[in-house]
């Protein structure tokens, strides 16, 4: 079983990203499932949600203590929360910045890769200057540094599941998929 956890704040799109990978992976064949979680539900606050793929069916009914990878859409929460509680040694993190993955503090146990999301959700006019949704453009980064679902099948789900600017998502997506070679590790 694969178990992704995506952290975010409230607004920045952790819900719409957990159903696009949860979707992705259920066409290619996988059993799903895909949960939020949320603490006090405001604009900014930490949230989380849950993605669960497996060949077989699932019957866990609980959120994800003990992820693969984790998904992080605000450069800043590493500095505010403890993202690598639980996470499995050797796994995966994917975060949201221009900055080296050292600079994050994160015990050298995991794989951190940052992407630049941001300028990509930017260019695409995703958001705003101010709030960025970057929740696609990292989905491609996720799809392309694990080699876990293909690209073709995160398009055809943010194209379902995208409330907004469905066309500009999917490139946003396929365009960091396909400049993974300059993703910092």
């Amino acid at each position: 079983m694969i178990e992704i956890r995506i952290h975010g704040r409230g607004g920045q799109g952790v819900v719409v990203a957990s159903k696009v990978i949860a979707m992705a992976f259920f066409s290619e064949g996988k059993y799903v499932q895909a949960f939020p979680f949320f603490g006090a539900e405001r604009q900014g606050a930490p949230v989380a949600a849950f993605v669960r793929a497996d060949d077989k069916q699932i019957h866990l009914r609980c959120k994800i203590y003990n992820p693969d990878y984790l998904i992080v859409l605000d450069p800043n929460l590493p500095f505010e929360i403890n993202l690598t509680e639980g996470l499995k040694k050797g796994g995966a993190i994917i975060i949201n910045g221009t900055k080296e993955p050292a600079l994050y503090n994160i015990p050298s146990d995991f794989k951190v890769y940052t992407v630049d999301a941001s300028s990509i959700a930017l260019k695409y006019g995703i958001g705003s200057k101010e709030l960025p949704i970057v929740n696609t453009a990292i989905l491609g980064a996720f799809c392309g540094i694990t080699e876990l679902v293909k690209i073709g099948s995160i398009e055809k789900a943010i194209m379902e599941f995208a409330p907004l600017k469905k066309k500009e998502n999917s490139e946003a997506a396929v365009e960091i998929y396909n400049s993974i070679g300059d993703v910092n590790q």
